[in-house]
């Protein structure tokens, strides 16, 4: 009787204390192998080919750290812990490092599209649309009227070219002087009148205190619509280039295979590095993947591609792993590769 009254006591103790850790943050953050997602779901160009294989992006979950994951994390291979300021820039908040994540995103479909585009040599249209907000400084002019995620374009009623003109403009002024900004939030159209000041780190420069960004918009022909909701980064940049590639031209060069893989893509097609690959080897694996395309950092020792094949052989898969460094190569190689039997 004893026995089992300690056993239950017991139990419901350590069920009492994981749902309280569950509730305690920490400051790090946890990530985890997240999943091997298909991108033709995802990616449509009008009327594009269609494909006999896959190929898939790769994601790592990643959240903010309570007593229960950190524990869990601590006794896992392929889970890793980052202290805050190694995910977060200094002083950038939750909302600001959310945004920056979307933005980076953005971005990677944009230089995607710019890559994909170009590669099959079909033309592409730039519309410029203003500076996009990406943090706001503390006790500069700003904070309180802009927020992470505003789109600035005009000022003092003028529309501006580049987010270079806008610095030279802004930085040109004198202290004390206002200047009126338009801005866009959540699709609604405003106005604030910002007075320039000097920068609390260097007194010699002005501005009003935001991290901002160009905010353009790509037009193409045949139209490519690609749908991320809320995946936030720049990782899935050279995925989502190969298969907008893939539905632009006619011949599939996934060969029948289950292609995964992960890199940034900047628009002169160089893949750069991601971070957490032994995660997404491990997600990779598990979709059953067959080949995997990693940053080869133009043969780096610590470069992805050689985390990416220690994993591999740590987790004893069969998936091949493709060492690349620009676009050219990941299509050179899929010309290549033979047709799946």
């Amino acid at each position: 009787m004893n026995k089992r009254f300690y056993f239950r006591f017991f139990f419901i103790l350590t069920a009492l204390f994981l749902f309280i850790a569950s509730f305690f943050s920490l400051p790090y953050y946890v990530s985890k192998p997240g999943m091997a997602k298909e991108l033709r779901p995802i990616i449509e160009v009008k009327n594009g080919y269609d494909e006999e294989g896959t190929f898939m992006l790769t994601t790592i979950r990643m959240g903010k750290a309570n007593i229960y994951s950190y524990v869990m994390a601590s006794l896992s291979d392929y889970q890793e812990i980052y202290p805050l300021d190694a995910v977060r820039g200094e002083e950038e908040t939750e909302e600001e490092y959310n945004v920056r994540q979307l933005h980076l995103m953005a971005s990677s479909k944009q230089s995607a599209i710019e890559v994909a585009y170009k590669k099959a040599e079909i033309p592409i249209e730039y519309e410029y649309k203003g500076v996009y907000v990406l943090n706001v400084i503390d006790n500069m002019p700003a904070a309180g009227k802009l927020e992470p995620g505003d789109r600035i374009f005009k000022v003092n009623g003028d529309e501006f070219t580049s987010s270079e003109e806008f610095i030279e403009f802004v930085s040109n002024q004198d202290a004390g002087t206002e200047i009126a900004l338009t801005f866009l939030r959540r699709g609604e159209e405003m106005e604030t009148v910002i007075e320039v000041q000097p920068f609390p780190d260097d007194k010699t420069k002005v501005g009003v205190g935001i991290g901002l960004v160009d905010d353009k918009e790509l037009h193409v022909n045949p139209n490519v619509d690609i749908k991320t909701d809320d995946i936030g980064g720049p990782s899935a940049g050279f995925m989502f280039s190969l298969e907008i590639y893939n539905q632009l031209i006619e011949e599939d060069l996934t060969k029948g295979y289950e292609i995964a893989g992960t890199g940034t893509i900047s628009p002169d097609g160089k893949i750069g590095r991601i971070g957490g690959i032994e995660q997404k080897i491990v997600a990779a694996d598990k979709a059953g993947a067959e080949i995997f395309f990693a940053p080869n950092e133009e043969g780096a020792t610590d470069s992805n591609y050689n985390a990416a094949v220690k994993t591999a052989e740590d987790i004893k898969t069969d998936m091949k792993i493709i060492p690349v460094d620009t676009f050219d190569e990941a299509i050179d190689y899929l010309m290549k590769l033979e047709e799946k039997k």
